[in-house]
This record gives C-alpha cells, sequence and structure tokens, in this order.
C-alpha cells in the first residue's frame, strides 16, 4: 500500500514538472514586451509578427480589421464595459500603457458600421463634439478614408476647455474616424495622455498616431 501511494505522489510531481517546464517554454516563447505579459491582451496580438519598431499586429475578435498595437500598451478589461463585442460587426476595447514616470496614455477603439453617405455628418459630428471644429485633418489609404484632429483639453469645473493654439499648449487629446472605401465599417479612435509633452516629443507622437491610423486594414469583403 505504501509503495502505491509513494508510485502515486512520484507520477503526480512528475506531471506537475512537466506541465510547469511546458509552461515556462510557452511564456518564453512570447516577446518580452507589456504587451504580451497580459494574457488577455496576447489573444489578439500576433507573436511572430512584429511590423514595425514597438509595433505587433493586431487583429479583432470580429475578424473585420487589423491594426498595429503598441507594444508597451494593453488591453484594459477589469469591467465587463472595457471590452464589448457584439456579433460580427461591433467591437469596443480600452488600453493603456503602464508608464513608470506617472504619465499613462489610453486608446479607445469602437468598430461599428455607418451609412456612408451619411459620413459627412457623422465626421462634423465627432470632432465638433471633441474640439469643436467642423473640418478635421485628412488622410488617405489605398482602402481607407481618415479623419483625425487634436487639442489640450481640460476642464474648470464642468465646463469643458479647448486649446487647439499648440504654441500655448501640446496637444494631450487625439481623435479619428477611419472609414472603408469598400463598405459601411468605421471605427472611432480615441487616444488620450495625462503627459505634458515638449513641441518635439508631440510631433513625434502624432506621427505615430498616424501609424496607427494608417495601419487600420478591414477585411476584404
Amino acid at each position: 500500500m505504501k509503495k502505491h501511494t509513494k508510485t502515486i505522489i512520484a507520477v503526480i510531481i512528475g506531471v506537475t514538472i512537466l506541465i510547469g517546464g511546458v509552461w515556462m517554454i510557452n511564456e518564453t516563447s512570447y516577446p518580452d514586451v507589456p504587451a504580451f505579459d497580459d494574457h488577455f491582451t496576447r489573444k489578439f496580438l500576433n507573436k511572430d509578427k512584429k511590423v514595425d519598431g514597438g509595433f505587433y499586429e493586431f487583429k479583432s475578435k470580429t475578424g473585420q480589421y487589423t491594426m498595429w498595437f503598441p507594444e508597451e500598451y494593453q488591453n484594459i478589461h477589469k469591467d465587463a464595459s472595457d471590452y464589448v463585442k457584439d456579433d460580427t460587426y461591433y467591437e469596443f476595447l480600452k488600453a493603456s500603457n503602464n508608464s513608470h514616470d506617472g504619465y499613462k496614455g489610453y486608446i479607445d477603439i469602437e468598430l461599428s458600421e455607418k451609412k456612408t453617405n451619411k459620413e459627412k455628418i457623422y465626421v462634423e459630428g465627432l470632432f465638433k463634439n471633441c474640439f469643436y471644429i467642423n473640418d478635421p485633418q485628412k488622410l488617405q489609404t489605398d482602402t481607407t478614408r481618415i479623419y483625425y484632429d487634436s487639442a489640450y483639453i481640460y476642464f474648470k469645473g464642468t465646463d469643458k476647455r479647448v486649446i487647439t493654439d499648440f504654441n500655448k499648449r501640446t496637444p494631450s487629446t487625439y481623435a479619428g474616424y477611419i472609414a472603408d472605401k469598400n463598405s459601411e465599417r468605421v471605427i472611432e479612435f480615441y487616444f488620450d495622455s495625462t503627459e505634458q509633452l515638449s513641441e518635439k516629443s508631440a510631433e513625434e507622437r502624432e506621427e505615430w498616431i498616424i501609424k496607427i491610423l494608417k495601419s487600420i486594414t478591414f477585411k476584404t469583403e
């Protein structure tokens, strides 16, 4: 009986060591960056496809689009409202970085479908609500139309203040509207940061934002 018990214990220990070894091998196969440290975030990322310095390929769980995802960011998933997927054509996610200097950056991405013939109305509404402007900056790729702009936003009491004169304050908030040229799929993109940047650093961040916006590629239908 004692011999049988010892055998069972030995088998359990052996299996535990084996499982632990497999887990360790699996963990070390992921890039050593914050995005892959989070088990939820890594489900969206292609560890074998570092598309550009500091970015990995992100694939929506709807299967409707891919984009470049910054390696220092992680999807937020503390509450049910942090990540929402409804069927095939709606998805909302939030992500933030783990900055060691106390500053935080936040990204919101919302996939939905909107009528193409009302695009001008949607775009004007978004940027008027965010920045009190009607005519955002525009970009195009082969497959998307991109509208974006930025401003420094703060609140005085409940009064929202928007500064678009970057000689006074560099931008803290960016908004983007990315429309698929071949369907009614759109993505609304928001970035917000608590960090006050120098003019040069602000230019670098805008380039970083534009890289993300231009990387969004909708699934070919």
